[in-house]
């Protein structure tokens, strides 16, 4: 009982600390008009009224009311108020963490401005310090941490791969002086990896290093701490992902590097990038880059040159709710795609309007959740097959990840690459 009320007590310290007046604005005026039902790939797909976004919202709000409101706490029923009991948190469980990538697309949709995506991750977040994240998802979480990285990778299995990818980099550019430098102090940038990369897509390290060679760019990778994901973002531990944060600071301080540059990862650029200082409440005396707009720079300046017919198939674009929606990078992926392919076209609809692919939130690491991942898919799914494009491009892994089952389970037939592969391919050097 004693434990019981300890989690209860941690939980509402999240809604009730009187220092978030943001929340609190966005929880009161939410109106329950529904609008945003449509936005919503959960509930277009299951057409479940408890799947619309605003209910998402509602369930916060009632625990909020039953605990710090005089009505909610004198006639909870009145106002529908709800204890954070059991059966409530049961329920927040499924709605916030299975049945929403935190995609944002309803905040862009809600007709007076409520920060929908925003209550739902302060409701993760209640849940998180009392214990309920997913267990799957907190694996991920807690790898990071014991190991310096989500999918647990040795420093020897890390380094060997790297070895590895240099001698394809020497070979591909003919050239025994091509390097991946490890470690290395002093230079311009350093650069992290989603570990997925080394784990299952190396050739996504030997593309952006080619990136490197022909820009003649000063570069390293950490050994220790080049994991670009924070998945305490996805659970909203707020200390957990401080500590993956300030791991990467220090990073980039110890080796005295004057850029961070950040891997196609939409979550890794946003946690990184805007998330990160909040976090460690630092403010970072290192410019912060994400690789595509670190690419398109290298087009713009001549540093490096693509040869614009390299890619002859159609190709289309998937725009990463944390890259786009959440982060604001828009144009340059469609410029670089622009000078590598003779045949771009964009999906409908598209940019910050853009339908998540449905793997973001978390959804990849949350197995229990898998069958619901895959039938919201069938969106996305559409959206790619009315395109007619042959070629994906996607400049985020975990929504390489999902498109690669996308494109399995309904059978497209299409090719799904990184915007580094694309300049890889096409660069004349």
């Amino acid at each position: 009982m004693k434990e019981a009320n300890e989690k209860i007590r941690k939980g509402l310290e999240v809604l009730g600390s009187g220092e978030d007046s943001k929340l609190l604005s966005h929880l009161n005026a939410c109106v329950r008009c529904g609008l945003c039902a449509k936005s919503c790939i959960y509930y277009l797909s299951m057409k479940d009224e408890k799947l619309i976004p605003a209910s998402k919202v509602d369930i916060v709000a009632s625990v909020y009311r039953r605990y710090f409101t005089f009505t909610g706490r004198q006639l909870p029923g009145l106002v529908k108020a709800r204890d954070l009991d059991d059966k409530t948190v049961t329920e927040m469980v499924d709605l916030l963490f299975g049945s929403c990538t935190v995609c944002g697309r309803c905040v862009k949709h809600c007709s007076i401005g409520v920060d929908i995506e925003y209550v739902v991750r302060k409701g993760r977040e209640m849940l998180s310090v009392m214990g309920y994240v997913p267990s799957t998802l907190q694996s991920t979480v807690r790898s990071a941490l014991n190991t310096g990285n989500n999918m647990a990778i040795s420093h020897g299995d890390f380094v060997d791969t790297l070895e590895w990818m240099e001698e394809e980099l020497q070979d591909e550019v003919d050239d025994p002086e091509a390097r991946i430098p490890m470690d290395e102090k002093g230079k311009k940038v350093m650069y992290t990896l989603n570990p997925r990369e080394p784990k299952f897509f190396p050739i996504s390290i030997s593309a952006m290093a080619k990136v490197f060679y022909a820009a003649g760019e000063s570069w390293t990778l950490s050994t220790r701490m080049y994991d670009v994901t924070n998945y305490a973002y996805f659970s909203c531990h707020p200390d957990e992902a401080a500590v993956i944060s300030r791991r990467m600071y220090d990073e980039v301080n110890t080796l005295e590097a004057g850029m961070l540059v950040l891997a196609e990862c939409g979550h890794g650029v946003r946690s990184n990038r805007w998330e990160s200082p909040n976090y460690i409440k630092k403010q970072f005396g290192f410019e912060v880059l994400s690789s595509v707009e670190l690419m398109a720079k290298y087009i713009r300046e001549g540093r490096i040159r693509t040869d614009r017919g390299a890619l002859k198939e159609k190709v289309t674009l998937h725009d990463p709710c944390n890259l786009v929606r959440g982060g604001g990078i828009f144009k340059d992926q469609r410029y670089i795609l622009k000078q590598c392919a003779e045949d771009f076209v964009e999906m409908t609809p598209y940019g910050t309007d853009n339908f998540c692919c449905g793997g973001g939130g978390g959804q990849l690491a949350m197995s229990e959740y898998n069958e619901r991942r895959m039938r919201i898919a069938e969106i996305k799914a559409e959206q790619i097959r009315k395109s007619g494009a042959k070629v994906v491009a996607a400049p985020c892994h975990n929504c390489i990840d999902q498109l690669s089952q996308i494109n399995f389970t309904y059978k497209l037939n299409v090719k799904v690459k990184t915007l580094a592969e694309i300049v890889a391919d096409s660069l004349i050097i």
